[in-house]
């Protein structure tokens, strides 16, 4: 174990108040952020800006990233970046028999440090990340095909946010219950019966966090911290097209832990070589008591049914949802769904994908509308946000992977196309893959198209869906959040009453709602201490990022009773 460098008085005093500042947030759910989303305000107190942030990438391409891990009998890579760079970084490839057995044994000392100084650590990983937010960001979108924006913010300092999130919900729920307490039962005239007590946080084991693709900070960081916060150990098995950002976090932790006097294997990763497919293999073995994991139904329900000795956190996919009913902002709510189709070319677990509209059409500031003429003006609302390439480029990113594209074409075929989508070029990156989102009419009454709207198309593919009545919107609704899940639900009325039905659907269904967004938040969108990514009660997640039930089931509470 390293000699600490970090002690924990000194942990204390630069952390605790933002821990104090993140357990307000998460009480009052007011916006609060200490991480900065513009890419300017980093180059000062340590922090990499932007040449630096470029320069530290570009020095990690095409080089073995030695994390120091034991066990290590290969060496494995392969990314290539949606944009067409291949990234040339190779990774250690554990034997797990040797790697899990080093990761549970400095668990005892991280147990006995406490809740305090756990969080305390995990700040100071979370601000040594942030102070390299402009490398991470490159290493998010030349992984994700995300714009460098969007991976700026979405995989830096929304990221950080949420890691810090899942910390502050870790550190409330473990202190919720005192750590000595003493007992005292009166006896009537005999002594009373005397106890103390001792109230210990215990860790699960060895946690298992499986990455995803497209968001591999953003929905890795809740579980990695979470689980790290209450004593457990990790272990980062990152999706194999994305293992860049969360090999640096892993190497980011190793260091601190290391610094502060603990045992860096604590944190540990697990890349694998192409094709070796060893989620199951390791969400299957004993020693793993914990997994959280993003990505598809299919393999979310398998780890459900299959990881029995763990505690299985999952995000899976959902049909998201909005209901087109009346609008007082006929031009707002436009430009609003047209940017939330388009954000990262739809390829977010919370983008729309069903758009119910009545068949009759909709009441408008702008007077009435028919279905068609929603549709059209929408795919013209799109147009506009993305006929110019280098605005297109910005928001759209690039197509992640080969089975988005081959969804994007085939689902022309399923309706009427109201908007087809187009390939874009990138000067920068001349072979990425960029498209513009593809809308189809399809009719609500129709069995046929059923099969279609019924079913999860992740990318930038919608379905404005005919329906007969704001009642059959409702009801389409509710179903589809039964049925299939969905992250997200939004809707757009000026009638009470049918605001009502939607808001009753969504509380039994548990789906989150939002209501005639016209502005700059969008549907797709979540904010860190605030808002609830997920609920955990309908079937495209069976957990919220982040809340109190995401927490609180990684430790029990073991107690020690003594008399006197």
């Amino acid at each position: 174990m390293a000699a600490a460098e970090l002690t924990a008085h000194a942990l204390i005093a630069q952390h605790r108040p933002t821990l104090d500042e993140a357990l307000e947030a998460i009480r009052t759910r007011a916006y609060w952020s200490p991480h900065p989303e513009h890419p300017k305000a980093y180059g000062e107190n340590g922090s990499l800006d932007a040449a630096a942030g470029k320069a530290a990438f570009d020095a990690v391409l095409n080089t073995r990233l030695d994390l120091g891990q034991p066990g290590t009998d290969d060496w494995v890579g392969g990314e290539v970046s949606p944009y067409g760079v291949e990234l040339g970084v190779t990774y250690p490839h554990a034997d797990v028999d040797q790697l899990l057995p080093a990761m549970k044994a400095g668990q005892r000392a991280w147990r006995d440090a406490g809740a305090e100084v756990r969080a305390v650590v995990c700040l100071e990983i979370l601000k040594r990340i942030s102070d390299r937010t402009h490398e991470f960001a490159h290493a998010v979108m030349h992984t994700s095909g995300q714009a460098f924006m969007m991976a700026f913010q979405a995989g830096g300092p929304h990221a950080q946010d949420r890691g810090l999130e899942a910390v502050a919900y870790a550190y409330a729920e473990q202190v919720r219950t005192p750590g000595t307490a003493e007992w005292s039962k009166p006896q009537g005239k005999r002594d009373p019966l005397a106890l103390t007590k001792d109230f210990t946080p215990v860790p699960r084991g060895i946690a298992l966090l499986i990455g995803c693709n497209t968001f591999p900070t953003w929905n890795g960081y809740p579980g990695l911290f979470a689980s790290l916060a209450t004593g457990n150990a990790v272990l980062v098995k990152p999706h194999p097209r994305a293992v860049l950002p969360l090999a640096l976090t892993v190497g980011v932790a190793r260091e601190v832990l290391a610094a502060a006097g603990f045992d860096p294997n604590l944190v540990a990763l697990a890349a694998e070589r192409p094709g070796e497919g060893i989620a199951k293999t390791l969400a299957t073995r004993p020693e793993i008591r914990i997994v959280d994991y993003t990505g598809s139904t299919a393999f979310g329900d398998w780890l459900e049914a299959n990881a029995r000795q763990a505690q299985v956190y999952t995000e899976k996919a959902g049909v998201n949802t909005v209901i087109v009913h009346s609008t007082a902002n006929y031009k707002g709510m436009l430009a609003n769904l047209a940017f939330s189709l388009s954000l990262y070319s739809g390829q977010m677990c919370t983008t729309p994908q069903n758009l119910l509209i009545p068949r009759e059409g909709i009441r408008t500031d702008d007077g009435p509308k028919s279905f068609d003429e929603v549709v059209a003006d929408l795919a013209r609302a799109v147009d506009g946000l993305l006929g110019d390439d280098a605005r297109a480029n910005a928001l759209l990113g690039a197509i992640v992977n080969p089975d988005v594209k081959a969804r994007l074409e085939a689902a022309a075929g399923l309706g009427e196309v109201a908007l087809a989508s187009r390939e874009v070029s990138n000067p920068e990156f001349p072979d990425a893959v960029v498209r513009t989102p593809v809308i189809v009419k399809l009719d609500g009454a129709k069995p046929d198209d059923e099969a279609a709207y019924m079913s999860e198309c992740f990318g930038p593919v919608s379905f404005a869906v005919a329906v007969d009545s704001a009642d059959d919107a409702v009801a389409l609704l509710r179903r589809t959040v039964r049925e299939k899940g969905a992250m997200t639900v939004g809707a757009y009325t000026t009638d009470g009453e049918v605001e009502e039905a939607i808001q009753e659907v969504c509380l039994d269904e548990a789906a989150q709602l939002s209501l005639n967004l016209t502005g700059g938040v969008y549907v797709n969108q979540t904010a860190a201490f605030s808002d609830f990514h997920g609920s955990g009660g309908n079937p495209a997640a069976n957990a919220a990022l982040t809340d109190g039930a995401f927490v609180a089931n990684r430790f029990r509470v073991v107690e020690v009773r003594r008399e006197g």
